[in-house]
């Protein structure tokens, strides 16, 4: 028996159950301990998720001086208060647009003449993460639909009312948030995740979807996806990867979450419940089944580590060794006695696409094995600059690089 296999079997198979549909202005359903096992294991109780404020820090009160990047490197306030800000998109003429899980918003961040403001475009919605922009018009997705904004950046002040484009989405608050984006085939691509920890799907989740701009002409592209909140296209090869975050309960090393590639759109099914990492047979629906029937990741993001938002570095600006990577934020873990993650992350890729090293790149989150910030999402800007998302604190951050200050 492998090890892997043993520690699966050891930690005992765990059915999930869908959660119920929350109504629009109820109070956040805390999903995170679905499915935690019923044992009277102190270790096991002692593991409670995490209470997101819908508020932000304040400018002044960020915990700036812990963070830590490679040499050279230089982190600043792009953007504060943002209560719960999350997914980033940047418009045609420079509008950075962030959606919110919790908090019910969408933000909106202009910059001119290097001075910022931040206005609330949208509000009252359900769990707008998702926010996608293309030709000027922005699109966002709550948990059942997708609407549009025409013409956004000329009416940040007065938005036009939504226009819904698709609605035909399931009401899941299970990892129901969306990350929404159009790929370079101008299709708007949406994920459904699945409706609880670890169960076998209905045919309408654990999928990647992608339409026209218009809401018609759907299909599914991907299936056995547990839950994706972040993915973007190889500019070398223009293939889709997204990262996806493994089940909950298997135990605390296992399973890793998963960087993935779409090669064939419409044909490929990523293994979610059946098999985890590529290699790892599920301890309850596992059985009878091989994980060569199944993609398996590019690479592997630790355990429990939160793997959501994630760009190629398209820009020119840091050192060449960044040049084809990836950088991937990583929220942090709560179900783990030692947790992990809470850091931004860069990949990096061989000839072959697989992922050769992932290395730490803003790191400081994670304190006394608690979490004091909660990267979610990164986002290259036109001038090469990094700008990261940091939900606990409302904050975005702007990571640029002077070779001068390189050491020698």
């Amino acid at each position: 028996m492998t090890t892997a296999l043993a520690l699966i079997l050891m930690a005992g198979a765990v059915c999930a159950k869908p959660v119920p549909a929350q109504k629009p202005g109820e109070p956040p359903v805390v999903t995170n301990n679905v499915d935690r096992p019923e044992t009277s294991d102190e270790a096991v109780l002692a593991l409670k998720s995490m209470t997101m404020p819908i508020t932000a820090t304040p400018l002044d009160k960020l915990p700036l001086d812990k963070f830590h990047l490679p040499d050279g490197f230089k982190l600043e306030v792009y953007a504060s208060g943002l209560a719960n800000g999350r997914s980033l998109q940047l418009g045609d003429k420079g509008t950075l647009f962030v959606g919110s899980r919790i908090a019910g918003r969408v933000y909106a961040v202009t910059n001119q003449d290097g001075k910022r403001a931040v206005k609330i475009i949208a509000k009252g919605l359900h769990r707008p993460n998702g926010v996608a922009f293309h030709d000027g018009t922005l699109y966002v997705a709550e948990i059942s639909k997708i609407s549009k904004y025409p013409d956004i950046e000329a009416h940040l002040d007065q938005p036009p009312a939504p226009v819904t484009i698709y609605d035909d989405l399931p009401k899941d608050e299970a990892h129901g948030w969306k990350f929404i984006k159009v790929g370079p085939d101008n299709k708007l691509y949406v994920p459904i995740g699945a409706p609880g920890n670890n169960l076998i799907p209905p045919e309408t989740h654990a999928q990647i979807r992608r339409m026209d701009l218009d809401g018609k002409n759907v299909e599914i592209v991907a299936r056995g996806v547990r839950n994706t909140v972040g993915f973007d296209w190889n500019p070398a090869t223009k293939l889709l990867t997204f990262t996806d975050n493994g089940r909950d309960w298997v135990s605390e090393e296992l399973p890793n979450d998963e960087l993935n590639v779409l090669t064939k759109p419409g044909q490929e099914h990523f293994g979610y419940p059946f098999c985890h990492q590529g290699n790892l047979p599920d301890p309850e629906y596992g059985w009878g089944k091989s994980c060569a029937d199944y993609t398996a990741p590019v690479g592997l993001l630790g355990a429990h580590t939160a793997a959501l938002g994630m760009r190629f570095y398209t820009g020119t600006q840091f050192p060449a060794q960044y040049q084809g990577g990836i950088f991937i934020a990583q929220h942090g873990s709560w179900n783990k006695t030692q947790k992990t993650g809470g850091q931004v992350v860069f990949a990096k890729l061989g000839s072959d696409g697989k992922v050769t090293s992932v290395e730490p790149f803003l790191t400081g989150f994670l304190e006394n094995n608690e979490l004091i910030g909660r990267p979610v999402d990164v986002q290259v800007t036109p001038d090469g600059a990094l700008l990261v998302s940091d939900d606990l604190n409302g904050a975005i951050y702007r990571i640029s690089y002077d070779a001068k200050h390189a050491a020698k």
